[in-house]
């Protein structure tokens, strides 16, 4: 998890967005007196953003906690990190107003966050090291290179945060898969949480398409050995229908949306009986 914050931390400041905050949710397994994370999922491309504010793409965070719990179904949602341009180090006030509307809602009644910044202090001296190292010099404090990380807790009814302890574990981030189809994931996101909600049986593979790495969604039809699948890549959707081990290609019009071709497909096989 920390690998994943502090090189994607590092990679927005270099982009042409840098000077806005950025985050992540955070999701994982919570314990009686430990939370542990597990999966981070990005603010997106479409989060609305500022030097003092970030909102999150929330729809495409929807769609990238039901793939990721489909690998480990005791996930749930742990807290927020997210970034300050300049050197406040703690949640601002306006952190605290959405925070502890949010918090009660969580297992526990508890959230963790983060706040990244920067740390110049030793960068900018004569002779400084330009080698990015990890550090903790406090126990809620991890650093690595000029990129820090400050943790709190705040639980339901709490007045103010609370530094919260932090320690490294060995283990995956279950999301890192995405990020290859997050601009997939952003750009179909609502229609792929309304078929996920209409329909039973809907899950969600990363895989190789044509030319590059794409999303696939898979519908169960009740049926044995049926199934509907959509293969999202860049901008194109390619639609098969499955069954009794063979494969079948509906010819729809480009540029169809997927929960629209999804049902197309269906009101075809209903039509034919």
């Amino acid at each position: 998890m920390s690998r994943t914050l502090f090189g994607e931390y590092a990679a927005h400041r270099a982009t042409d967005r840098g000077t806005e905050e950025t985050g992540w949710l955070l999701l994982g397994l919570r314990e009686a007196d430990e939370a542990i994370v597990l999966a981070t999922l990005p603010a997106g491309a479409d989060r609305d953003a500022g030097e003092a504010h970030v909102r999150f793409n929330g729809v495409a965070q929807t769609i990238g906690y039901r793939v990721v719990w489909q690998f480990d179904r005791r996930l749930t949602q742990l807290g927020v990190v997210h970034t300050h341009p300049g050197t406040l180090r703690h949640p601002s006030d306006g952190d605290y107003d959405g925070d502890r509307e949010w918090v009660p809602c969580l297992q526990g009644g508890e959230g963790v966050f983060g706040i990244g910044t920067l740390d110049r202090r030793g960068h900018d001296e004569p002779g400084g090291s330009e080698t990015a190292v990890g550090g903790h010099p406090k126990p809620h404090v991890q650093t690595f290179g000029d990129l820090r990380f400050d943790w709190y807790s705040l639980a339901a009814g709490d007045k103010k945060y609370t530094p919260l302890n932090v320690e490294i574990t060995i283990g995956p981030d279950l999301a890192l898969p995405l990020r290859p189809v997050w601009g997939v994931i952003e750009d179909h996101a609502d229609r792929l949480d309304r078929l996920a909600r209409q329909m039973a049986k809907v899950r969600f593979e990363v895989g190789r398409g044509r030319d590059g790495p794409a999303l696939g969604v898979v519908v169960g039809l009740g049926a044995p050995e049926q199934t509907l699948r959509v293969v999202l890549e860049g901008k194109t959707a390619r639609y098969f229908y499955e069954a009794g081990g063979e494969v079948f290609h509906p010819d729809l019009p480009a540029g169809t949306a997927p929960d629209q071709g999804v049902y197309l497909i269906l009101a075809e096989l209903a039509a034919r009986g």
